[in-house]
């Protein structure tokens, strides 16, 4: 181990590939947090540090994602706004609470909440539906828009995993956005809620930047990598991926907990 890397150099080579992957997962069918949170743990960070490296190294790659839904007008800007403010918001507050909760409950959280996330990713029907302008016709659409940001914000600064993809289930089902806006939309949200987090971490002195910025590099190149595969083939060719990584990071995982 190098003295100013707090991991040994198999362990940062195996968790960046980890987080490049989450990055091409997310970017291009969402929940890549079922990837790189495992991972982060895998390698034994503390809890808090987890979460803080995983902030940082998720919003980097989600700025670049968002920027290229943005270029190619991928999303209705004002409701993606005004969903994003209160996914600020809601982020913001559930970052806060994860920092006075203890190793063992953050733990136990995940573990009961990442086979949940990873189940209903991988089940959800095709989302590729026409859209429907009614059901965000009216002043209405930012009461709805700012609730599906506050709540999808909550849960992002507090479990994360499966955030993009339950934004553009609701921006779909709530507001009858067709699949390509949903996702843009959903970008824009998770944006605000990954730079909450990012901001109380960082404050709070959770993120070990020596981990969190190679990280973020590989992160980066997945996202860049993903979006391009799913502009090609679509996202349903990464589900089989994601689930034989998943199952082998989560058996980790089980193992790290039950065998304390």
């Amino acid at each position: 181990m190098l003295e100013w890397l707090p991991l040994s150099l198999p362990s940062m080579a195996f968790l960046c590939l980890m987080v490049g992957l989450a990055g091409f997962v997310d970017s291009a069918a969402g929940g890549g947090g079922l990837i790189a949170l495992p991972a982060y743990m895998a390698v034994g960070l503390p809890m808090h540090a987890v979460y803080g490296c995983n902030k940082f190294s998720s919003a980097v790659g989600t700025t670049f994602s968002t920027a290229r839904f943005f270029k190619n007008g991928a999303l209705e800007l004002r409701v993606g706004l005004a969903a994003a403010a209160a996914s600020f918001a809601g982020s913001a507050l559930a970052s806060r609470l994860v920092l006075f909760l203890p190793d063992a409950a953050l733990k136990g959280i995940l573990l009961v909440m990442l086979p949940v996330a990873a189940a209903i990713i991988l089940t959800r029907k095709d989302l590729a539906g026409p859209d429907r302008p009614a059901l965000r016709a009216g002043a209405g659409r930012w009461w709805k828009a700012a609730a599906i940001g506050f709540f999808i914000g909550g849960y992002d600064g507090l479990i994360g995993p499966g955030t993009g993809t339950f934004a553009i289930l609701a921006f779909c089902a709530v507001m009858g956005y067709d699949l390509r806006c949903a996702s843009g939309n959903a970008k824009l949200l998770n944006l605000a809620s990954n730079y909450a987090s990012v901001i109380t971490m960082v404050t709070a002195g959770k993120v070990l930047y020596a981990v969190a910025l190679p990280a973020a590099v590989f992160g980066v190149a997945g996202h860049l990598l993903g979006s391009g595969f799913a502009i090609k083939k679509g996202a349903r060719f990464i589900r089989p991926m994601l689930l034989c990584v998943l199952a082998l990071l989560l058996a980790d995982l089980a193992a790290e907990l039950f065998l304390q």
